[in-house]
């Protein structure tokens, strides 16, 4: 009987153990060396839906791409950051206008974080009266922070007009926003800012671009699957040809 004691206690520490994740407002998982993925959650359509956000460990600094959704997330994020790293947060992306990659962006450049988006994703975060970054890039940049370098890639309209993609060359991983779904996502979400014309051949681009990637961060499905940027392919083709008949 012990034995089966043991593996019903160890099953219940399992079982509680997933609840109490899936119920935590801020969850943080390593995605390689330097580089963590974090979660916060927020309602879409009656269901509790995860946005991931990635932020890299530099010897500058720590470099955060897009915001928590969760507006009550922005200082845990950093303090969870600053206990696990012994770091501040020294830069912060946004990579495109939607709250669920912008809502931060005014509190952290409150606290002196220099905050990035392109001129596009600011003309559309105005109109919308979403929150703004400090500064402004004008074309696609390569940035060089510590022992890091990564690339900011506009693919053209998809998600929405001003979606961008950010590449790491050495580590060769894909950070794809909410451009690319995941590999178990049966359609492309929401599409009510998107462009589904171009969605299809924006996503090859990133493909031809950056062809082998060993991880791609999604924003809102499973990012463990490689397979999110095919799969995405998929149904923006199969979008493209509804909406053409």
């Amino acid at each position: 009987m012990k034995i089966l004691t043991g593996i019903a206690a160890l099953l219940l520490t399992v079982t509680t153990g997933y609840a109490q994740a899936d119920t935590n407002k801020l969850s943080i998982s390593r995605l390689t060396g330097d580089f963590y993925i974090y979660s916060t959650y927020n309602e879409y359509e009656g269901d509790r839906v995860p946005a991931h956000g990635m932020y890299l460990v530099t010897g500058e600094g720590v470099v955060m791409f897009d915001t928590p959704w969760d507006t009550t997330q922005f200082q845990p994020l950093l303090d969870s950051i600053r206990l696990r790293h012994n770091k501040r947060v020294i830069l912060c992306f946004a990579t495109h206008w939607h709250s669920d990659k912008t809502a931060g962006l005014e509190y952290y450049r409150q606290q002196g974080i220099p905050t990035y988006t392109t001129v596009q994703t600011d003309e559309l975060s105005r109109k919308n009266g979403k929150k703004r970054a400090e500064f402004l890039m004008t074309r696609d940049t390569v940035f060089n922070i510590g022992q890091y370098s990564f690339e900011i890639y506009y693919p053209g309209g998809g998600h929405t007009e001003d979606n961008i993609v950010v590449w790491f060359t050495k580590e060769k991983i894909l950070y794809g926003g909410c451009l690319i779904k995941g590999a178990e996502a049966e359609n492309l979400g929401y599409l009510g800012d998107a462009n589904i014309t171009e969605y299809e051949t924006t996503l090859k681009k990133v493909q031809k671009k950056y062809p082998n990637p060993k991880f791609i961060v999604v924003s809102h499905h499973n990012w463990t699957d490689i397979n999110s940027l095919k799969n995405s392919i998929k149904l923006a083709k199969k979008l493209k040809k509804k909406n053409h008949h």
